[in-house]
């Protein structure tokens, strides 16, 4: 569980090409099913800010859970949450467009680490360009495309790993009818 900062979540794919997963705030638990199936955790965890997190063995789970049975409820919760995230981007892989795609990876992202300023809702990850082509499943020169364009429109403002969502109602309207 992160205590204190932020994880990126990362897979490489065959040809060695890095997938960034999620993101995981502070609160929120990674790695459950290494635990439950003593399975080496098959993704990669890096810290994005100065993170402090607390792990538990399976036995001191097991524990927990027999003894506060509503651990297992909200772990339940937690894990049918994640489910639902990967089948919703797997559908937007496989039936949006991609400036749709980065849309959505942008609100998504925004919904889990943004904070309102003055001038928008500003994304407390340091995102590059690369790491939203790498979350949204797509290339270097297609976010930088999108967004360029997006920032012509005055939906968004970008600067060396900063964004800020300046009009999230255009993304969300763009997001939902591309």
């Amino acid at each position: 569980m992160v205590n204190r900062g932020r994880l990126k979540l990362t897979k490489l794919n065959e040809e060695g090409k890095e997938v960034i997963l999620r993101y995981i705030g502070v609160e929120e638990l990674t790695a459950a099913i290494a635990v439950f199936k003593g399975w080496t955790y098959p993704v990669t965890a890096e810290s994005i800010k100065e993170t402090e997190v607390t792990g538990w063995n399976k036995q001191t789970m097991m524990q927990l859970m027999r003894r506060y049975p509503d651990i297992s409820i909200n772990l339940l919760g937690i894990i049918l949450e994640r489910i639902e995230d990967m089948q919703d981007r797997y559908l937007e892989v496989c039936t949006e467009h991609v400036d749709q795609r980065i849309a959505r990876s942008l609100l998504r992202i925004m919904r889990r680490a943004g904070f309102k300023t003055a001038e928008g809702i500003h994304i407390d990850i340091p995102l590059s360009r690369q790491n939203i082509a790498d979350y949204s499943g797509t290339t270097l020169f297609t976010v930088s495309r999108t967004l360029s364009a997006w920032e012509k429109r005055g939906w968004i403002r970008s600067g060396r790993e900063q964004i800020v969502v300046t009009d999230p109602h255009a993304l969300v309207q763009f997001a939902e009818t591309g």
